[in-house]
C-alpha cells in the first residue's frame, strides 16, 4: 500500500520533512510545551509517571482495540481508554480501563461529547 509523501515540519523554520506534524526533535519540544503551558496541575498529576507505566503494563497484555475486535476486525491498541473517567470518580484499576485503537477511541469520546469543549 503506498504511503503518503512526507511533509515539512510544523516547527517554524524547521525543514526536515516528515511523516507526522513535526519531525522527532521538535516532535519532543512540543510535547514539553504541551505538557507544560497546556495542561492544567490536575492533569498533570492524573497523567504522571504512574499512569504512562500502568498504560504500557496494559497495553503489553491487551495489544489489540477491543472495539475493532467486536466487529470483528483486528487492530492493533495504541490507546488506554477509562471506562469511567478518572474525573467523575474512575480509577486506573485494570478493570476500569480498555485497551482501543486510536480511530475508536476518537469515535468513542465523538460520540461521548466530552471532547472539543462540547459539554
Amino acid at each position: 500500500m503506498p504511503h503518503k509523501p512526507k511533509r515539512p515540519c510544523s516547527w517554524p523554520g524547521c525543514p526536515e520533512l516528515t511523516d507526522g506534524r513535526y519531525c522527532p526533535h521538535h516532535e519532543k519540544l512540543a510535547m514539553r510545551d504541551y505538557n507544560r503551558y497546556a495542561r492544567t496541575k490536575e492533569q498533570k498529576r492524573r497523567y504522571g509517571n504512574h499512569w504512562k507505566r500502568t498504560r504500557d503494563a496494559f497495553l503489553a497484555e491487551h495489544p489489540f482495540c477491543e472495539m475493532c475486535r467486536s466487529e470483528g476486525r483486528v487492530t492493533i491498541a495504541d490507546t488506554v481508554h477509562h471506562v469511567r473517567p478518572v474525573s467523575e470518580g474512575g480509577s486506573n484499576e485494570w478493570d476500569n480501563l480498555m485497551a482501543l485503537c486510536h480511530v475508536c477511541h476518537s469515535r468513542l469520546h465523538a460520540r461521548r461529547g466530552d471532547r472539543w469543549g462540547r459539554r
